[in-house]
C-alpha cells in the first residue's frame, strides 16, 4: 500500500516532500499533479529571518526595501531578515536532489478527482494511501472571504534606466485609489527589468477593472518611474480570497496543505515562508510520532487582527496607506516583518498599533467579536 500520497505538485506539495526527504521518513511517498499549473512558470517572493532547506532555490536575495507611503519614500534595511525571489524552475530542481528514487518519492502524472479517509481517487481511479496531504481539493465547507486580492503584474523592458536593481519596492501608494486600496510593488531584475504590478484589496466579489488596473500600471510606469518608452513581455493576474478564519485542515488520516489550508496570509497575500514553516513542522510531526498533527499554532489574535484590517480597508480603502504607513515607520522594517510573521508580543503590538487610529479599529473588532 502507498504510505504517503501527495495531492498536488505545486509549491506546497513539492515543498513537503523535500522536507519529508530530509525528515528521513522511509515510507514510500508519491506526488501527483496534473500538469494544469506548472510550477516551472510561476516565481515567488518573501522574507526570512533565518536558513531554511531550499535556500538554494533562491535566484535573488535583497537586504533592504523600498516604501512609499503618506507622501515620503522610505528605504529601509531588513535587518535580520532578507527578501529573496525564487523562481519554479529552481525549486523544482532542489526538491529534486532530495527527492531522488532512492529515497522512495515518486511523481506521477494524474488528475485528483477527490480524497478520502484511505487514499485518493486519481483519474478515477482509488489509489490508496496511509496518509494524504490535500493542496487540491481543500475542506468543505470553506470560511467565507473577508476580502479579495487583485494583481495585475507587467514584466517590462524599459528605455532608461528606471528601477533599482539593489531594492525592490515593497509598496508605493503613489497609484489611484478610486476602486479600492491599491498599491503598486515593484521586483527589479536590472536597472531596465521588472516585474511592476498593481495590487489591491476589495470587498469579495468586487469586479475587476482590467482597463483601470492597465491605466495606473502605464501611469506608474511614465510619471513614477520615469521609464520612458517601455515593452511589456508579458502579463500575469489572479484574485485571491483572503479568510482571516483558518479552515478546518484535518479529516481523519488526511492533512490539507498550502492555500486551502490556510496558509495565505490574509493581511498580505504572501505564503512561501508560512509553507515552509508548515511543511517544516508537517515533516518533524512525521519523524517524532508517525503522524502530522503536532503542528504549532499562532495565537489567535493574529486573525482577529487581520480580519480587523480587511474589514476597514473594505470600507475605507485610505486606511490601508495609513496602515502600512504606521507599521513600517521605524527605521528598520524588521519590527514591521516580525509582526507580519505574527511572532511579536502584545507590547510590541501595541507600539505598532499607535500610529493608527484606534477608534476605527476598536469598532471593526468589536464588530467582528461580536459577530462570532
Amino acid at each position: 500500500m502507498t504510505r504517503i500520497v501527495i495531492a498536488g505538485g505545486g509549491l506546497s506539495g513539492l515543498s513537503l516532500a523535500a522536507h519529508l526527504a530530509v525528515a528521513d521518513h522511509r515510507h514510500p511517498v508519491v506526488v501527483i499533479d496534473d500538469g494544469s499549473r506548472p510550477v516551472v512558470t510561476r516565481a515567488w517572493a518573501s522574507w526570512s529571518c533565518g536558513p531554511g532547506l531550499l535556500d538554494a532555490a533562491a535566484c535573488r536575495w535583497f537586504d533592504k526595501i523600498r516604501v512609499h507611503v503618506n507622501g515620503r519614500t522610505s528605504v529601509l534595511p531588513l535587518g535580520r531578515y532578507r527578501y529573496r525571489v525564487v523562481r519554479g524552475e529552481d525549486l523544482v530542481a532542489v526538491v529534486r536532489r532530495f527527492t531522488d528514487p532512492l529515497r522512495h518519492f515518486t511523481f506521477q502524472d494524474g488528475h485528483v478527482d477527490g480524497v478520502a479517509e484511505g487514499g485518493v481517487i486519481v483519474d478515477g481511479q482509488f489509489l490508496r494511501a496511509r496518509w494524504v496531504f490535500d493542496s487540491v481539493i481543500g475542506a468543505e465547507p470553506e470560511p467565507p472571504a473577508d476580502a479579495q486580492l487583485v494583481f495585475r503584474g507587467w514584466r517590462v523592458t524599459s528605455e532608461r534606466a528606471a528601477f533599482d536593481a539593489e531594492v525592490p519596492t515593497l509598496f508605493d501608494f503613489r497609484t489611484p485609489q478610486r476602486n479600492g486600496a491599491s498599491f503598486v510593488y515593484v521586483l527589479p531584475e536590472d536597472a531596465h527589468h521588472a516585474l511592476v504590478e498593481h495590487t489591491s484589496f476589495a470587498a469579495p466579489g468586487t469586479p475587476q477593472d482590467e482597463t483601470a488596473q492597465r491605466n495606473a500600471l502605464a501611469e506608474y510606469l511614465s510619471e513614477v518611474a520615469g521609464a520612458g518608452d517601455y515593452e511589456v513581455g508579458s502579463e500575469e493576474h489572479a484574485v485571491l480570497p483572503l479568510r482571516a478564519a483558518r479552515p478546518s485542515r484535518r479529516l481523519g488520516h488526511v492533512l490539507t496543505i498550502g492555500a486551502r489550508g490556510g496558509l495565505l496570509k490574509a493581511s498580505t497575500g504572501f505564503a512561501y515562508q508560512r509553507v515552509q514553516a508548515d511543511s517544516a513542522a508537517i515533516a518533524e510531526s512525521m519523524h517524532r510520532h508517525g503522524h502530522p498533527f503536532d503542528l504549532p499554532e499562532a495565537p489567535a489574535r493574529f486573525r482577529l487582527f487581520d480580519g480587523v484590517l480587511l474589514d476597514v480597508v473594505t470600507q475605507e480603502p485610505a486606511q490601508l496607506e495609513r496602515a502600512f504607513g504606521a507599521l513600517f515607520r521605524y527605521r528598520t522594517a524588521e519590527p514591521a516583518l516580525r509582526f507580519l510573521d505574527e511572532a511579536t508580543s502584545m507590547p510590541q503590538e501595541w507600539q505598532l498599533f499607535a500610529g493608527m487610529p484606534a477608534a476605527t479599529y476598536l469598532a471593526a473588532a468589536r464588530h467582528r467579536l461580536a459577530s462570532k
